[in-house]
């Protein structure tokens, strides 16, 4: 305990990048199994309209969603992924002062 206390400034940023990056992670990870849902969903749609099982409107409409549903999901990836970057970058810059 006390050596975890001499020793913090020095481990301190390096354990704060790794609680986000284990956070980051988590938020992927969630993503990407909501991202897989909406793609099979998507095929299951597909698929549906194909067999002519519903109408063109219904399937246009029910796409539509899915993929703005998906495009949202991607971009939150995105935009995470630049933020983490930003922060490491931010991290390594402060250490190297």
């Amino acid at each position: 305990m006390v050596l975890r206390l001499l020793l913090a400034p020095v481990t301190g940023p390096f354990t704060g990048v790794t609680w986000i990056a284990e956070k980051i992670l988590d938020q992927v990870e969630d993503a990407t199994d909501e991202l897989e849902t909406l793609q099979k969903q998507l095929l299951t749609l597909q698929l549906a309209f194909d067999m002519g099982d519903i109408a063109e409107e219904d399937f246009e409409e029910q796409e539509e969603e899915l993929l703005l549903r998906i495009q949202a999901i991607q971009d939150e990836r995105a935009a995470a992924e630049a933020e983490a970057a930003a922060e490491a970058a931010a991290e390594a810059e402060a250490e190297a002062e």
